[in-house]
């Protein structure tokens, strides 16, 4: 398996140039349980292809920060951790809008609470499979330019009774996708999902 460097050896190279986009990376739980190699066998969802969806964010000299969580992961500890490293780049020079936190299912769920943490209307993020028709959660206050994207045959889908509840949202978007892999489709790098999550870690938010 290819190594992968840990979070905290990227945020402090010294050989890091702040003039490219940083993409968090926030797996679902399948990986914190069997790690990198994960294989869903009860719902033939197949391989999370964990290491090729890392290589499709790589795209355009992105750098992207991803770990291994370990097993059972607390979610918001897990979010402030994630907050405080965006908080390290910001103060060495990074700008908000270079920033993008990816979140798939329960990684998505992390990464909302990091933007309610963080409270930064330039930072980027997208929610892919974590959110339900007229859910509610009073923790959760997003902030930045959110991309939500949910798959057709998938039991997770809109967020927008989030999105409304929220007061520090600067761009948001929509996005619902048919695959036919129902939860699935967080497990491969799906250009459905891969090139619209780029085009939004680049700004662009009109697509």
């Amino acid at each position: 398996m290819k190594k992968l460097l840990t979070l905290t050896l990227l945020l402090f190279a010294s050989t890091q140039t702040f003039s490219q986009n940083y993409i968090f990376y926030l797996h679902g739980k399948i990986i914190e349980n069997q790690g990198a190699e994960a294989v869903d066998k009860i719902n033939s969802y197949g391989a999370y292809k964990y290491n090729d969806i890392l290589d499709s964010l790589r795209k355009n000299k992105a750098l992207v920060l991803s770990e291994v969580r370990a097993k059972d992961t607390d979610v918001k500890p897990y979010a402030l951790k994630i907050k405080k490293q965006i908080d390290s780049l910001l103060k060495k020079g990074v700008e908000a809008k270079r920033v993008t936190v990816i979140g798939a299912s329960k990684g998505a769920l992390i990464a909302m609470y990091v933007s309610s943490y963080a409270k930064n209307k330039d930072i980027n993020y997208v929610f892919m499979a974590a959110c339900y028709r007229d859910e509610t959660n009073a923790e959760l206050n997003f902030y930045g330019n959110i991309l939500s994207v949910y798959e057709k045959s998938d039991g997770a889908g809109t967020c927008l009774s989030l999105k409304n509840a929220s007061t520090g949202i600067n761009h948001y978007k929509e996005i619902e996708i048919n695959t036919g892999l129902r939860h699935g489709f967080l497990y491969k790098p799906l250009p459905e999902w891969v090139n619209p999550a780029l085009k939004w870690a680049d700004g662009n938010y009109n697509q």
